[in-house]
């Protein structure tokens, strides 16, 4: 029998003894199991884990070992192998209904995340700051369980299975912030809101649980209490009338009762919770299926918080924006609302080809396998064309907060983000063949390329954490994009250069430049390389000519210790001098969340700089230190008025040789490290 690992840190107690020596044993005799009989060992390891789980001490034992249980295999072939694709929101269920190893399992993963939050342990496919968000999404989906307050399902579970629970929730919440966790899940909370992220089915279910909080007597909430109590308002009880949560029935007759300045205050009330947190509560689209039940413009606008230009579109526009709203705007997908307003105040109808676009949208028939597809997860309470078109709207309104998922689609997504963007007859015409024909078609380089017979994509398995519109379309353009890559291969040279403009559109440029050799993976030129981005991007140096359509770019992500996670795609949206007067590159990022550490002092910022939302800042020398490819006019050069002082050069260069370049200096690696 193999002696037990010895760990220094908490040093197990009388009870605990036993168990780690039989865990550490284990988990050797899982390292050396051949692949047929590691489901016994993993078994094995799990029991262990469990009766840990159940001693005070367990959870901060299994923490000093969480490396080495990864190493040993205990995830490979569960749900749990990688990391970077779990989701918070069903580790309720599991706790609630899985059995005990299961939990075990989850507890094990949970810890794991935790060792690479604290920055004891780099996760080649995890950065500390996922790690650090998943925790905190976990403890706000248990904040019960965390604050000790007894629900049916902690009253019908087994108290062994409770015991473990409350033994490690305690111990996350308390490397995380017990004291102040709350605090940190509504401050949370609203720096997600203020990207507007179209996707908030887990912002609701995190201020689901921030309510519970917040009406429970025994909940201290400090300083939290007025952010919080302002989340929960605005789905649950923004107006006068709605206060209580009445529910939608008892608001319905509500509202057909009330006189003209009444309806003038509710209206009054959605808009302005609406607009404040970006979220849209369902009695909210009630009111609005009531104005339009009158016919009523007026109140229209007025519940929409339209501003002159919104008002004077919707008038433009006043039979088709009513029939539109009637046909797409429910309590059900309350959240396109908010994009109907945003849509409205951007002025995209005033192109001549959208509101016709968008009334043939309405009327195209839905593929059978699209309407199974969308019907299977959003329910038949309304047509799937329903929560395409409100799906669409919100793409369309809000742009910026499209989001990847938990997919590695960044390219699809910054995609169908930069079309909503630029070109939105283009989007609507790829809806039209997607939800009608099941596929897309696309030109390369004169090839015509139907994603109806391309099989494979970047991604194997979708998650289906997807707003509509990618439900719908981004499977399609993965599969083009990758098609592209195969058509470009062999070239000698990244295939972004080709791929990119025949992807997006006209308003790509085709100057390419990149900061590695592609064949041996080193850095090349990097002088060069920041000199040109800089001459021509920057608006000290290239004239003050500005973006005027966005760029498809790629960053090299790092982790908070600088340290190389993944290439990343981008759009580069503007370059522009911040309130201190500092040169700033905007640009958006297809991740659901877009303020990340990059390490050595590079942090991106979402809010505070100017940024729309949306969008992400840096200051531009920190940006070109994470750049590696970029688009550019090649007529541009006689912009170029003044020349790059070394001495930036240099700084630049110096961050991007101290991060992701650091192992990319003189010898050969690999271009995907």
């Amino acid at each position: 029998m193999s002696e037990p690992v010895r760990y220094a840190g908490t040093t197990p107690g009388p009870d605990a003894s036993p168990i780690v020596s039989a865990l550490d044993n284990a988990m050797a005799s899982l390292e050396k199991a051949p692949s047929h009989a590691r489901g016994n060992h993993v078994g094995q390891v799990l029991d262990q884990a469990r009766k840990l789980l159940g001693l005070p001490e367990g959870p901060a034992l299994l923490f000093e070992r969480a490396p080495r249980l990864e190493q040993a295999g205990v995830f490979v072939g569960s749900d749990w192998e990688l990391p970077d694709s779990l989701q918070a929101r069903f580790v309720p269920a599991t706790f609630a209904e899985g059995e005990a190893r299961l939990i075990a399992l989850e507890c094990l993963s949970e810890l794991r995340m935790l060792a690479v939050a604290s920055g004891s342990w780099f996760h080649p496919r995890l950065s500390a700051e996922q790690a650090e968000h998943f925790l905190t999404q976990v403890l706000a989906f248990n904040l019960q369980s965390v604050f000790g307050i007894s629900d049916e399902a902690a009253r019908n579970r087994p108290a062994d299975i409770q015991r473990m629970l409350d033994h490690h929730l305690g111990f996350v919440a308390e490397h995380i912030g017990f004291d102040s966790i709350l605090d940190h899940v509504v401050a949370e909370v609203w720096r997600l809101l203020r990207q507007r992220p179209l996707q908030v089915d887990n912002i609701r279910q995190m201020i689901d649980r921030i309510a519970v909080c917040l009406f429970d007597p025994e909940v201290s909430l400090g300083t939290t209490a007025r952010g919080a109590e302002q989340l929960v308002s605005a789905l649950y009880g923004p107006t006068q009338h709605s206060r209580e949560d009445p529910g939608v029935e008892v608001y319905e007759e509500r509202v057909r009762g009330l006189d003209n300045m009444a309806l003038d205050a509710e209206a009054a009330s959605f808009a302005r919770a609406m607009h404040d947190t970006g979220l849209v509560a369902p009695y909210h689209a009630i009111f609005l299926r009531y104005a339009l039940e009158q016919d009523d413009a007026e109140m229209v606008a007025r519940c929409l918080g339209l501003s002159s230009t919104g008002r004077d579109c919707l008038f433009c526009y006043r039979r088709f924006m009513m029939d539109l709203a009637r046909y797409s705007l429910f309590p059900e997908n309350c959240h396109a609302l908010y994009g109907l307003a945003c849509l409205l105040e951007r002025g995209i109808l005033y192109q001549n080809s959208i509101a016709a676009a968008l009334w043939r949208q309405m009327k195209t028939p839905i593929h059978a396998d699209v309407r199974a597809l969308l019907t299977g997860l959003y329910g038949d309470a309304h047509e799937p064309g329903v929560y395409l078109m409100g799906g669409l709207i919100g793409a369309l309104g809000l742009p910026l907060g499209l989001g990847q998922g938990n997919n590695p689609a960044c390219q699809s997504t910054r995609a169908l983000s930069m079309w909503a963007y630029t070109d939105p007859a283009y989007l609507l015409q790829l809806v039209r063949w997607a939800s009608r024909d099941n596929q897309v078609v696309m030109e390369f380089e004169g090839q015509s390329l139907n994603s109806a017979y391309l099989y494979t994509g970047v991604v194997s398995q979708w998650n289906l954490d997807l707003d509509p519109l990618s439900l719908v379309l981004v499977p399609h353009l993965d599969r083009l994009y990758l098609e592209m890559g195969r058509l470009s291969d062999g070239r000698g040279e990244d295939p972004h250069r080709w791929i990119n403009p025949e992807f997006h559109g006209w308003w790509v440029h085709r100057g390419f430049a990149i900061a590695v050799d592609v064949e041996t993976g080193r850095l090349e030129d990097p002088d060069g390389f920041i000199r040109t981005f800089y001459s021509l991007y920057n608006p000290l140096y290239n004239g003050n000519t500005p973006v005027v359509h966005p760029q498809p770019a790629g960053i090299a992500v790092t982790d908070s210790q600088a340290r190389f996670v993944g290439w990343h795609a981008i759009a580069i949206l503007r370059v522009a001098l911040d309130q201190d007067e500092v040169m700033r590159v905007y640009f958006y990022n297809p991740n659901n969340d877009s303020g990340q550490d990059w390490g050595k002092g590079v942090t991106v910022s979402t809010e505070g700089y100017g940024e729309q939302h949306g969008e992400s800042s840096l200051p531009i020398s920190e940006f070109t230190s994470r750049l590696y490819i970029f688009h550019y006019d090649v007529t541009d050069w006689q912009l170029h008025t003044t020349e790059v002082p070394p001495e930036e050069i240099q700084g630049v260069r110096a961050l991007m040789e101290g991060s992701w370049g650091a192992d990319r200096l003189g010898r050969k690696v690999s271009p995907n490290r």
